[in-house]
């Protein structure tokens, strides 16, 4: 069976989109499904590439027993379109930033991760919230909900 290759996406790579991945790979890993998917994060903006996730988001993530050990920021590339299934940003702003390191979405690849939701939305960027407690909740309603429409 082929890997489902899962993208997330956000600004800076350092808070919501390796909480999103790390969570993601918890959640299948505790099914029995961890080799059954490829799950990544990059960045749109090349501000933080090389720095490790940023302390809250390490804090949150341990507080449920997830580690980000030897993660750091990487930006999203050209080629990285033909080698995922779905490309999730965790808001509009970072669909459209990514667009144009990408280009179209002719596949329809792309979509935020609360779009899978009963209630499509973005994220909220902890960087400038400091609020990590309700980005993992969204990040986690979003995987619970991507991981029901892969399923089916």
């Amino acid at each position: 069976m082929r890997k489902i290759k899962i993208l997330f996406i956000c600004h800076g790579n350092i808070c919501r989109s390796p909480m999103a991945e790390f969570v993601l790979k918890d959640m299948v890993k505790k099914q029995g499904m961890g080799d059954f998917f490829q799950i990544a994060s990059c960045a749109t903006s090349t501000e933080e590439i090389g720095n490790g996730v940023h302390p809250g988001t390490k804090k949150k993530l341990a507080e449920n027993g997830i580690t980000v050990k030897g993660k750091t920021a990487v930006q999203i590339k050209k080629s990285d379109y033909d080698t995922y299934d779905y490309i999730l940003a965790m808001d509009e702003r970072n669909i459209v930033n990514m667009k144009r390191i990408i280009g179209d979405d002719k596949k329809n690849k792309v979509s935020r991760l609360l779009d899978f939701t009963s209630h499509p939305r973005d994220i909220a960027d902890p960087w400038y919230t400091g609020n990590f407690d309700i980005t993992y909740q969204d990040i986690v309603e979003g995987c619970e909900a991507f991981l029901q429409h892969v399923l089916g």
